[in-house]
């Protein structure tokens, strides 16, 4: 009887697959048209060629437009879109440091880091004590503070320098700043 049967397998109620009595119906350039019963709005849309579209079931009587059903999902996904677009999602990127690092390649790191805290990312710094190095623990806790020290222009300390099990993790944030300026 519809027009649209294919995609009626979705959340939105379309055509017969509305159940109410009385629909609510608004055209599709947004006139009111009234309160009618439902077959009374699925002639009406079978005359226009269209579809019934239900579009806020939850009112008394439910809200129903009569529109075509096609163009209205694609207008939707191409809404979700748009606004995925605008979404930042935040990563943890990762910085690995050992024990006896030397002072330019901590620099080095802390540059890196540095781009990934300019885009907006969390970043997990972690140093790995292998072997005998476990013996170098302060050593360990002075390499973190170097690199938290090169990063602070850009990075906020989340959580200090913490041992989880042979390793040394440190999470460094965006700067509010630096926030604002994206």
């Amino acid at each position: 009887m519809g027009r649209c049967k294919t995609i009626s397998k979705e959340t939105t109620l379309i055509n017969e697959d509305i159940r109410a009595n009385e629909l609510r119906i608004i055209s599709g350039d947004g006139e009111q048209l009234g309160v009618m019963s439902r077959s009374e709005a699925l002639a009406l849309a079978e005359e226009k060629n269209l579809d019934l579209v239900c579009v806020s079931p939850n009112a008394k009587p439910p809200v129903c437009k009569i529109l075509d059903y096609g163009k209205y999902r694609y207008e939707l996904q191409k809404k979700e879109k748009e606004a995925k677009k605008k979404q930042h999602t935040t990563e943890v990127k990762e910085i690995r440091l050992s024990v006896f690092i030397d002072g330019h390649d901590v620099q080095v790191k802390a540059k890196t880091a540095s781009k990934f805290l300019q885009n907006g990312d969390k970043v997990k710094v972690s140093l790995r004590f292998r072997g005998r190095e476990r013996d170098y623990k302060d050593k360990g806790f002075d390499v973190m503070n170097q690199f938290a020290e090169e990063v602070s222009e850009f990075a906020d300390i989340e959580k200090r320098p913490k041992f989880e099990g042979r390793s040394l993790i440190m999470f460094l944030t965006p700067k509010s700043d630096n926030k604002k300026k994206k």
